[in-house]
């Protein structure tokens, strides 16, 4: 890509996703649905003006980890501590329900192989917890026991997700259910969640001490952004096996790191404001790119509106996908019946992350086009409406 294309398209981005989202919000809609029709304006879906490229990622994954970072500063170890127990239900119905569900339902009832049905079911499996912390960041809800839960059941949905995946891909190459490789990863994962909050304590009080001799300005944000590509690095080296030619558990594990080095600022109020205000611009500048990338990412022109099993194939999927989350929370003791909706909505949304499922499927050649289509479509779906009921459900919270 040449420089100056880039320069174009990093303007195109940031101008629509600015006009979308403060439309958007003038009209009562979340913000976060500008940004992703943006996306879905500028890309194949639309005016093809955008393709998806390297660079862009990066930028993208930036401006989540960002996101992500923001809410470690804001979320309380000991709330997140007390909501454990309903995150740990929520995440595991919301876990094994989809993913069995829809690849049985795949198998028997659509007679699909097993190595496509399971793709199914992991690709369902999936939640973005990304798109739901901005809606509740923009509804000023982040601090809330509804956001502790999810954040914990975020965690451990993506823990599963990567397992799966590795898993199922390597079924799918191999033809052999081997469990070195998932084995593998699931100690890699534990270990790497087991030293990522004793690091993070240690770089917090270091970047406290260091900061009050600084002799020149602008330390705080560098260290952060140094911090976060270094943790992005290093959770790749400790989730991504081999055979995966993803960065399916780079992504997710080092989303996962930077929630505890946010919370390891929280021990120094005075230095955690000073932090949050070092480090909002940018994630304000940043964060929109991840979503319009998650707009490029969805292709509606592959999608055959004229189909009888498309949609046969999408409203059944669609619905696995929402009730499996959705009843999750439902399983849930001393929760009153609004939190529960709240909850099961927040845990809806599957973005980038489904998308990333489908992608390697895809390219693979486990999932045919019309199958693909169908996962976009169910993808797309899950990540438009949960924005739209959290808005209004929250309206009756304090009812």
């Amino acid at each position: 890509m040449d420089i100056h294309n880039f320069f174009l398209i990093l303007f195109l981005i940031l101008v629509t996703a600015r006009i979308l989202g403060e439309l958007f919000a003038r009209i009562g809609i979340p913000a976060v649905l500008g940004e992703l029709s943006a996306g879905i304006l500028l890309g194949v879906s639309g005016f093809g003006l955008i393709g998806v490229n390297d660079v862009l990622k990066v930028l993208s994954e930036i401006g989540i980890l960002l996101l992500l970072f923001e809410i470690g500063l804001d979320t309380d170890i000991q709330r997140l501590k007390e909501a454990g127990a309903k995150s740990v239900i929520v995440a595991l119905f919301g876990a094994v329900f989809p993913f069995t569900v829809s690849a049985l339902v795949s198998y028997y009832v659509f007679d699909l192989s097993l190595v496509v049905s399971l793709f199914i079911g992991g690709t369902l499996t999936a939640t973005s917890i990304g798109i739901t912390m901005r809606v509740l960041k923009d509804l000023k809800k982040e601090h809330t026991d509804i956001a502790q839960i999810v954040i914990g059941a975020a965690v451990i949905d993506d823990i599963f997700g990567v397992i799966i995946l590795v898993f199922i891909y390597d079924y799918a190459i191999t033809q052999e259910l081997s469990m070195t490789n998932t084995l593998n990863t699931t100690v890699f994962i534990l270990l790497f969640l087991l030293i990522a909050p004793v690091f993070a304590n240690f770089i917090s009080s270091f970047m406290k001490k260091f900061d009050e001799h600084q002799k020149v300005p602008g330390f705080i944000p560098t260290i952060i952004i140094s911090l976060i590509a270094l943790f992005a690095y290093l959770s790749h080296l400790f989730g991504a096996p081999e055979i995966l030619g993803s960065f399916a558990a780079g992504i997710a594990l080092s989303r996962r790191f930077i929630l505890p080095f946010g919370m390891g600022l929280r021990n120094d109020e005075v230095f955690l404001q000073k932090v949050k205000k070092s480090i909002t611009p940018i994630a304000q500048m940043f964060t929109p790119i991840f979503f319009v990338m998650v707009g490029l990412s969805m292709n509606l022109r592959v999608i055959d509106f004229t189909s009888t099993k498309f949609w046969s194939l999408a409203f059944i999927f669609l619905f696995i996908a929402i009730i499996g989350k959705y009843m999750g929370a439902f399983l849930l003791r001393k929760t009153s019946a609004l939190n529960k909706a709240l909850i099961g909505i927040s845990m809806v949304p599957r973005g980038e992350v489904g998308l990333i499922f489908a992608e390697v499927g895809r390219v693979n050649g486990i999932l045919n086009n019309e199958i693909y289509a169908v996962l976009v479509f169910v993808i797309i779906v899950t990540t438009i409406a949960p924005p739209f009921l959290l808005k209004w459900l929250f309206k009756y919270e304090n009812v």
